[in-house]
């Protein structure tokens, strides 16, 4: 394992006493609630030094809400070095208001609108969606790409409009890993790829595969292409804690992706499971 302390960017709470999150009833394997505390529980012996949370998909009219709820939370738990909140770019220039709010939180680094779930294919390339996503770089902000496989084509078409905008790919666009296939997702993972305002986080492969029967030669050849496709300088590592949870523990994650970078020099580990993180949300570490 890591002789050092990791930064996780990829980490989800929850606390249902709070905010609505209907979607997980389709998800009963999952913990209910998701604290810090539970985080570093499950993630020992790891050591964690700083993490992002990501939005976490919240009941209509809640994603303001979610991002005071964590901004609270960090303020009580430096641990929380960044967060990245939900916004509906859809409705275009007219989230100039809730953008401006979201600003205005001491945590917020980023923005994640799921695409992943959204039954228009042309959902991201929607002129108001662009005209939203635009806005972000007036602030700095990035955006986070929760995508299925068969979502990158519009998905490039989609940075390819936002050049000055910071993407950042999550869980490396979800392959089809149970069905063992590789391709189209191989090649168009280059083409974006090399757009170079986008990033990719090592995150949420496992629970691509088979929950209960994946093996690590079968996730591999996908993490390695992730890994050759971005570069160390663009990586980063994520654990998709809590959704993590439904095919593995943390620690296996973390040693998963130790293992398969265990040849790569010191400066290029450092920069997946640190570095890369700290300068893409701009942690205080």
């Amino acid at each position: 394992m890591l002789d050092y302390p990791i930064v996780d960017a990829h980490v989800h709470l929850l606390d249902p006493a709070r905010l609505g999150y209907a979607w997980t009833r389709n998800a009963p394997g999952l913990r209910p609630k998701a604290s810090p505390a539970d985080l570093v529980a499950a993630a020992s012996p790891v050591e964690i030094e700083r993490f992002v949370f990501v939005e976490v998909d919240v009941d209509e009219g809640q994603y303001l809400d979610e991002a005071a709820w964590v901004s609270d939370i960090a303020a009580a738990d430096p641990r929380l070095g960044g967060a990245v909140a939900c916004l509906p770019l859809e409705r275009g220039v007219a989230i100039k208001a809730d953008l401006e709010k979201l600003v205005a939180l001491k945590p917020v680094r980023g923005v994640r609108r799921l695409i992943q779930n959204q039954p228009d294919p042309d959902f991201c390339i929607r002129p108001d969606f662009i005209a939203g996503l635009k806005l972000l770089a007036q602030h700095d902000l990035s955006f986070d790409i929760c995508i299925f496989h068969h979502h990158l084509p519009n998905t490039i078409r989609m940075v390819e409009q936002c050049p000055e905008v910071r993407f950042v790919l999550d869980h490396i666009a979800k392959p089809a890993i149970k069905a063992g296939e590789m391709d189209p997702w191989r090649a168009d993972l280059k083409r974006l790829a090399a757009l170079p305002n986008v990033h990719c986080k090592i995150s949420g492969v496992s629970t691509e595969a088979d929950h209960r029967n994946w093996t690590r030669s079968e996730i591999t050849p996908y993490i390695e292409h992730a890994l050759e496709t971005f570069g160390f300088n663009r990586v980063m590592f994520g654990s998709d804690w809590h959704v993590l949870e439904l095919a593995g523990t943390y620690p296996d994650w973390v040693h998963i992706v130790d293992e398969i970078t265990h040849g790569c020099s010191p400066d290029e580990r450092r920069k997946l499971f640190r570095d890369n993180a700290i300068a893409f949300y701009r942690l205080a570490i």
